[in-house]
């Protein structure tokens, strides 16, 4: 679908999009029962990837049945969701005459949740319908809550979501929606329940975070109400983020994150998002990888990408990563940022690169899996597959607020450092 890139920022007016009620802090899924209920729910699908293991899901349904509310358990949500995890969970809704969804886990869940959502509001048509910019015809969907376990996704309180279309898996295509009557009715954000978030994932999640914070402020829509949640949720990710790591029961530290996941999602609600996005969504789409390391091993080489269009705000970013920079020009401090984020990103023991994931060092190994079998256990680092990334990030609906003008041909070196290069 070509995109029209004057719809996004040739406009003097730019758009604020709103934010769904949200209660955070701690105990706040202990409430949970008693909103789904004060929303009018009786009969909910609870759509998760499964977190097994954690005692969450227990706990969660122990508490929703409490309050008189019926729980119908939809556990196969995939990560990086796919476009069959959206209808198949419309369906089970629809034949379980369910009333409401609540979504368990990171983005995956509440995306799927979404997606959902605009099923069965369109009566079933194909959730791939809806790519792009207020596709949604009926602003009617059903109720949704969504309880987050991961301080990263920010799904809880935006308007986007990103579904994979696996209908042809010859050119598989992650794709990102934006609508407003996506909005769920109750975000929940409750520190306690990322404890048993494991240290690779709490490490991805959290430079997913500096993603969504980092591309709003620098991004070519420049949206004033962005700036400000994007630069403290930057800072507060310096601050907390090796700590949520490497002890994952810090309370500060995990309450720190969740507020920065938060604001920064606020940020690029309306502020816009860039080539990290875009990046992360083409390997996910041909290699099924976390979004979140995706993320972690696109950052740095985008921003050293974006540096010339946009050096004097990267140089402000850098004192919010704990550089000293008083005796640096602006330029030196841009720089200076980038390699913050570079020694941050070897601190949390991030994969230098996209060739070097693979089944040994990558607990979530999802390749050769499912409808990705066959791919094999390693990425495609060729010159064929860098070319492949980046004409699917040039379709990227992200693409059009990167900083930096971006073409096939302008982004081959950055992808291709990506895959196979080292800092």
């Amino acid at each position: 679908m070509a995109i029209e890139l004057n719809q996004i920022w040739d406009f003097p007016i730019k758009e604020f999009h709103p934010f769904p009620k949200a209660k955070l802090g701690v105990g706040a899924h202990d409430m949970l029962g008693v909103e789904a209920k004060e929303l009018g729910m009786t009969r909910v699908l609870l759509m998760t990837t499964g977190l097994r293991g954690s005692g969450i899901i227990e706990e969660l349904v122990g508490k929703i049945e409490y309050q008189g509310v019926d729980v119908v358990l939809f556990d196969e949500v995939q990560s990086n969701p796919k476009d069959t995890n959206a209808m198949d969970a419309a369906a089970r809704y629809q034949s379980e005459k369910c009333d409401g969804i609540i979504s368990v886990g990171g983005g995956s869940s509440h995306d799927a949740a979404k997606g959902a959502r605009m099923v069965i509001a369109h009566d079933g048509r194909n959730i791939n319908e809806f790519e792009g910019f207020a596709k949604a015809t009926n602003k009617e969907n059903p109720k949704h809550i969504a309880v987050s376990t991961t301080a990263g996704t920010g799904s809880e309180t935006s308007w986007a979501y990103v579904i994979t279309d696996t209908s042809d898996m010859d050119n598989p295509h992650k794709w990102v929606a934006f609508d407003d009557t996506c909005l769920v009715d109750l975000a929940m954000d409750d520190p306690l329940l990322y404890y048993s978030c494991p240290q690779e994932f709490t490490a991805y999640c959290g430079f997913d975070v500096l993603a969504h914070a980092s591309e709003p402020w620098v991004s070519r829509l420049d949206f004033a109400p962005s700036l400000g949640n994007a630069k403290y949720s930057i800072e507060l990710i310096a601050k907390h983020l090796p700590t949520a790591v490497y002890d994952p029961h810090n309370l500060e530290a995990r309450t720190g994150m969740m507020h920065a996941q938060y604001i920064a999602a606020q940020a690029f609600n309306s502020g816009g998002l860039g080539q990290i996005h875009s990046m992360s969504h083409a390997i996910s789409a041909y290699f099924d990888l976390h979004h979140g390391l995706n993320n972690a091993i696109a950052l740095p080489r985008v921003w050293e990408y974006n540096l010339p269009a946009r050096y004097e705000r990267f140089a402000e970013m850098a004192p919010l990563l704990g550089v000293e920079t008083r005796n640096m020009t602006t330029v030196q401090a841009a720089d200076a940022a980038v390699d913050a984020a570079i020694r941050l990103s070897k601190d949390l023991g991030i994969p230098d690169n996209f060739g070097s994931v693979h089944p040994d060092t990558y607990q979530k190994n999802r390749m050769n899996t499912g409808k990705y079998e066959g791919r094999g256990d390693s990425i495609d680092t060729s010159d064929e597959m860098v070319r492949t990334i980046s004409e699917h990030m040039m379709q990227d609906w992200c693409t059009p607020a990167n900083p930096r003008e971006c073409t096939v041909e302008s982004q081959l070196p950055m992808i291709r450092h990506a895959m196979t290069g080292s800092y």
